[in-house]
């Protein structure tokens, strides 16, 4: 049992809890049973999994299911607290590696881009919608928030293994690739622009689409906008500025699942 916070190997994983720990490892936390367990039904290539004697206890059966060349490591409480981003960790902290990011490419028929989205609790729900509603990709700009943040990972609720996001250089450069693949590009905006703009529902997202968001609070860059075939509006009450970006992001990805299930019906 590893007891001291000092060990090198614990300095090393708790670096992790920063950006440029993740990104000069190529690893990321994963922190709580639940999210352990996804990463296991998805095979997800893990480096280690640290456990309290209490949680091995009870969870040897998931324990079980790790390949044995995962380094599998008994810590002292204090040890899991400290390799932990969270207050009250359940017991367990796996080390997952980084994936090679995913460009666009002709299997993709529903995908959403996120530009300079900083909130990890929007970029993980998002995720989670993108698997339920059945997108192929989430893509994010290299300024919005680290895709494998522990946030993000704890806010989409484990589906993040199932479809995880990925940071692009440039997401100019990846509107114009799906152009070149014939996917049609719709750009959620509600300030005026000199685009077309037209509400969800007079619109086609039968065809290879990709939604793009914006940040938060300023939405998406006026660059971004002139790349989009089409502005998508959503319907709101007088007085109602915007919604949350998860939100519309969700009515938009089933928006387009409605469509498709009408058409096949």
């Amino acid at each position: 049992m590893l007891t001291s916070t000092r060990n090198p190997w614990i300095k090393t994983l708790r670096q992790l809890h920063q950006v440029k720990g993740r990104r000069q490892q190529q690893c990321f936390l994963i922190e709580g049973t639940h999210l352990l367990q996804e990463a296991i039904a998805t095979s997800w290539p893990l480096a280690a999994a640290c456990f309290t004697p209490e949680w091995l206890e009870r969870h040897e059966s998931i324990l079980a299911r790790v390949p044995g060349t995962v380094r599998q490591q008994v810590v002292s409480p204090a040890v899991l607290d400290a390799l932990a981003t969270t207050q009250t960790p359940d017991g367990v902290v796996a080390v997952a590696k980084r994936q090679n990011a995913f460009g666009a490419d002709e299997n993709i028929d529903l995908a959403i881009a996120l530009e300079t989205v900083s909130d990890p609790g929007n970029a993980g729900a998002i995720v989670r919608t993108a698997v339920a509603s059945g997108a192929d990709r989430v893509w994010l700009s290299a300024d919005s928030v680290d895709p494998d943040h522990p946030k993000v990972l704890r806010a989409s609720a484990g589906q993040w293994f199932r479809s995880p996001p990925y940071a692009v250089p440039s997401l100019p450069e990846l509107i114009q690739r799906c152009r070149d693949l014939h996917i049609q590009v719709f750009a959620a905006a509600t300030a005026p622009t000199n685009k077309p703009a037209q509400v969800l529902w007079q619109l086609d997202f039968t065809q290879p689409t990709l939604f793009l968001l914006g940040n938060e609070g300023a939405g998406l860059s006026q660059e971004l906008i002139q790349l989009a075939d089409t502005c998508v509006q959503i319907p709101m009450q007088a007085g109602v500025e915007s919604l949350n970006v998860a939100i519309a992001g969700a009515i938009l990805l089933y928006e387009a699942r409605r469509q498709r299930q009408t058409v096949q019906q």
